[in-house]
């Protein structure tokens, strides 16, 4: 017993410092991901006369190839910037809390089923450039 006591410490720091390796193992894997998957998001839904609702739903999240090359006649670029987006949805709904009388409780949503890179159209997307 008093052995066991006495290397209690070293066994904490080794089951601790394993945890720590398995943390970074799964950040690096995330951020040397590259391509498009499904992955488990959540949002506040919002609509006038309604009060707000946390949505927990499946959405699309990668990082897609893109590239720019110069070219010497216009636009003097050639470029593809593709962003991970949804190739297949179910499209869901919510009902709102404590509306007003004259507003629809009914928030609709698309939940991803499958992901693809693709050129981003406004049709479905936030198509956001920095």
């Amino acid at each position: 017993m008093h052995l066991f006591l006495r290397s209690l410490p070293l066994l904490l720091l080794l089951v601790a410092g394993a945890a720590a390796l398995v943390g970074v193992a799964v950040n690096n894997a995330i951020q040397g991901f590259r391509g498009c998957a499904v992955r488990e998001f959540s949002f506040v839904a919002q609509k006038p006369g309604c009060k707000s609702l946390r949505v927990t739903t499946e959405a699309c999240w990668g990082r897609c190839h893109t590239w720019e090359k110069p070219m010497p006649d216009p636009p003097y670029i050639l470029r593809q910037h593709r962003v991970c987006t949804y190739n297949r949805t179910r499209h869901m709904t919510a009902r709102l809390p404590g509306c007003q009388p004259d507003v629809s409780p009914l928030y609709h949503y698309p939940m991803a089923l499958h992901c693809h890179c693709a050129v981003c159209s406004t049709q479905d997307t936030e198509c956001e450039t920095f």
